[in-house]
């Protein structure tokens, strides 16, 4: 008997889900069916792809090396169905699209509905991890980086950047005062990453006419949990404009040493792998997030 396509997603599920239950869930189906069908393969393969314990799954050696070709076959089956979709002048299928939560949350889940009226046949799959990932591991077609890119591995656009600024809100100001010069920081709360470090350097000058690397007196891994932290009168934090231009414009944060600050602006970049074709749903996705940063009002 031969291996069905069925079975390799089954399997593939299973392996980046970490559970049947959690593969069940992502397929729609019964967990009863997943088994069913990672048996069946093993059984097709004659051999053990996953040992099963009672915490957890993991791979065997002849599964690690079988999961090198599923994923090779069911991405280019994807993508033959995405060239033949084109074709036909309409993406389809699914997209998977992963991005830091403060993006996700400002600026991606706003344009959905959108992007959706456009386009009704792709797929959509949103994911939020706060550092870099494996785009292969983790199944994700397309990632939005914010920064410098250090992988050479990986095809990249340029969609735009987004401007720094040292914020607080009204009422930290008014139990602590304005800050007027960047060396009155260091007796403020001051709301930083805990990694990694090039995060906290801010857009005011520090010695030798550098931007200022500050020693958070808080942190967190999440830009969007310093922004709260701020907005609760927490104390002061770096952030970009994509996530607080509404905060600014409504008075809900303040800039801090405004005629002291640099100009800082992130790169927001769209990437994926330089030896996967960029299908019509991935180009859909792309061209929509671009002109959406372009017309923002933080957009640059």
């Amino acid at each position: 008997m031969k291996v069905t396509f069925d079975e390799l997603q089954t399997f593939l599920a299973v392996v980046d889900t970490g559970s049947l239950t959690a593969a069940a869930q992502q397929l729609g189906q019964t967990v009863s069916a997943t088994s069913r069908l990672l048996a069946r393969l093993e059984g097709k393969l004659q051999t053990t792809l996953l040992r099963r314990t009672t915490r957890r799954l993991d791979l065997s050696d002849e599964g690690c090396t079988f999961l090198q070709d599923a994923r090779a076959i069911v991405a280019a089956v994807e993508q033959a169905e995405a060239r033949m979709t084109q074709r036909r002048g309409q993406p389809s299928g699914p997209l998977r699209v992963d991005a830091a939560t403060p993006f996700m949350l400002h600026v991606i889940a706003p344009l959905v509905q959108a992007y959706r009226a456009r386009f009704p046949l792709v797929e959509l799959a949103l994911s939020s991890n706060e550092g870099f990932i494996d785009l292969l591991e983790q199944r994700t077609d397309v990632a939005v980086r914010i920064g410098a890119l250090k992988d050479s591995t990986l095809r990249s656009r340029l969609l735009g950047r987004s401007r720094l600024r040292v914020l607080a809100s009204p009422s930290y100001l008014a139990r602590h005062g304005m800050p007027e010069r960047p060396g009155q920081l260091d007796a403020h709360e001051r709301l930083g990453f805990s990694q990694p470090e090039s995060l906290n350097t801010w857009p005011l000058p520090g010695p030798g006419g550098l931007p200022l690397q500050v020693v958070p007196s808080m942190v967190s891994t999440n830009g969007e949990t310093l922004r709260q932290l701020a907005l609760a009168g927490a104390g002061i934090a770096c952030l970009s404009d994509f996530m607080t231009w509404q905060d600014l414009a409504q008075g809900r944060l303040v800039q801090v040493l405004p005629q002291q600050t640099l100009v800082m602006q992130q790169p927001i970049h769209a990437v994926y792998y330089r030896n996967t074709a960029v299908s019509a749903r991935i180009a859909s996705f792309v061209d929509h997030l671009a002109g959406a940063i372009r017309a923002a009002p933080w957009g640059m």
